[in-house]
């Protein structure tokens, strides 16, 4: 049996980023936009720790600092834009925090999420927890997932 618990960072959590999906164009979202992102984490594991938890939450203070490093205030741009030497420019000015990824957009942040998070909580839970899935959610009409592939 697995058991599962989760967190959730809300819109609330200050994760304002900006972006844009250069490939969606002509549509709107390849404009710069933004949300409060919204993200929730699911754990699991095979038997609970000795406080009969599946994850201690109080554990995830470098988790959250890592999620408002990225993601709080931040211009999030992916690796193959063609702007990206603008944006360089604009850091280098101060105009703006950028971030650089793989790949921009609800899905692709869960997928970020998910594997910089998998091997954190990997270490800190010395293999016991394992991250099940990202969900994040620019409001409450759009979100996405990434699940581990491995469960």
């Amino acid at each position: 049996m697995m058991w599962i618990s989760s967190k959730t960072y809300g819109h609330n959590e200050g994760l304002s980023c900006c972006f844009r999906q250069w490939v969606s164009a002509p549509s709107h979202c390849a404009k710069l936009h933004g949300y409060a992102l919204s993200v929730k984490i699911e754990f699991g594991a095979d038997y609970l720790d000795a406080r009969n938890w599946v994850m201690d939450f109080g554990g995830l203070k470098e988790v959250k600092a890592w999620l408002h490093e990225t993601f709080d205030h931040t211009t999030i741009i992916s690796v193959d834009d063609p702007l990206l030497d603008f944006f360089k420019d604009l850091e280098s000015k101060g105009a703006i925090d950028l971030r650089v990824f793989d790949g921009v957009g609800c899905e692709k942040f869960a997928e970020h999420i998910f594997r910089k998070i998998g091997f954190m909580i990997g270490e800190m839970a010395a293999g016991r927890v394992r991250v099940l899935s990202v969900e994040v959610r620019e409001h409450s009409g759009n979100s996405a997932t990434y699940r581990n592939p491995n469960v």
